[in-house]
């Protein structure tokens, strides 16, 4: 065989390796494949010789020797061009990286919000005492929101809730009869209208007014409402209602008394505070007598039937529980507020 060949041949793998080995990028790698392994590459260009080979065992010994070094050359171009491609996107992807951390430090979960808590916290207070928990759409009728509750048309009392009105009209109603529940005495109502007595109701839920936000007002806000209907019913029955809730939601030290108030759903009616362990009172809501007429509306006979309902605030019950002075900080999603509760 002709050795001279064969040298060109190891020759041209060795140094087209070399080469392949030294590449910086997969550009490089590209160009080098053109040269090396194609068609009109350098290695591919050595099998023009085999003719002038004398027999035909040496030209088969070259043609084998050029396909090894070419099949040689093949693994070391894909070898560098994925090592390489793997190195640039390795490159790419710590460029682009983004800290997202926001926190260091062991994992926490999250929580409640405050007045959730305080929704819970009641909820299941009334409970304990043998109330079941009603719910009510937050959309109403005026009839409901209002008239049936003994506000009428043009009754003054209507004017302090500032009603917010929904632009639907429902089936039989008139323009404006729409509103966003301003309380969640109309659960009270649909109640009756379900329901035969006796009633033990509790219902929370958010209300809507016009209010300018403030510490101690927000235009939407959440609202639990009582109501108890059964026979011989008394205002004694009120007042140790209120007292037994303001012991088991405060605490063994509060206690709460009734002051005389007007409200147009109940008569008599009554503001009723609490009382801190130090001394000091606090109002917290409404209660009354259900008036004759809120009876009638919820298609329950006044003289066989009586009752009583009260209502406050529940975010206001959050903040006087956890001593904070302003609403507007419950819903401000600082952490460093919340995380404290």
């Amino acid at each position: 065989m002709n050795p001279d060949i064969l040298t060109e041949i190891t020759s041209a793998r060795d140094a087209a390796l070399a080469e392949i080995a030294s590449a910086s990028t997969p550009d490089a790698v590209a160009s080098m494949t053109t040269r090396f392994a194609g068609k009109k590459g350098e290695l591919a260009g050595l099998k023009k010789r085999l003719g002038s080979l004398d027999s035909i065992d040496e030209k088969k010994a070259a043609g084998a020797a050029i396909n090894e070094a070419m099949a040689a050359v093949d693994a070391a171009l894909d070898e560098q061009r994925s090592a390489l491609n793997a190195a640039a996107l390795a490159a790419q992807v710590e460029n682009e990286r983004l800290d997202l951390t926001e926190y260091v430090g062991k994992p926490t979960r999250g929580k409640a919000h405050l007045v959730t808590q305080a929704w819970e916290r009641l909820e299941d207070v009334f409970v304990g005492l043998g109330f079941q928990v009603a719910e009510g759409p937050e959309v109403e009728t005026d009839w409901h929101n209002f008239e049936a509750l003994n506000m009428g048309e043009g009754h003054p009392a209507r004017g302090e809730f500032d009603t917010l009105f929904v632009d639907h009209v429902p089936p039989g109603g008139a323009p404006g009869s729409t509103v966003l529940r301003t309380h969640t005495s109309p659960v009270q109502i649909r109640t009756m209208l379900e329901k035969e007595p006796p009633i033990y109701i509790v219902a929370p839920g958010r209300v809507f007014r016009r209010d300018t936000p403030d510490a101690t007002h927000m235009p939407v806000f959440h609202q639990i409402e009582g109501l108890v209907i059964d026979r011989n019913i008394s205002m004694a029955d009120l007042a140790g209602t209120i007292q037994a809730f303001t012991t088991a939601f405060f605490g063994k030290d509060w206690n709460s008394r009734l002051r005389p108030d007007y409200f147009p759903f109940t008569e008599p009616s009554a503001e009723f505070d609490i009382q801190r362990p130090d001394g000091s009172w606090i109002e917290l809501g409404g209660c009354g007598m259900v008036h004759p007429n809120v009876l009638r509306a919820g298609g329950i006979d006044p003289e066989e039937w009586s009752g009583f309902a009260f209502g406050f605030g529940i975010d206001r019950m959050a903040l006087m529980r956890h001593g904070v002075d302003d609403l507007r900080a419950m819903y401000a999603d600082d952490l460093r507020f919340t995380s404290q509760f």
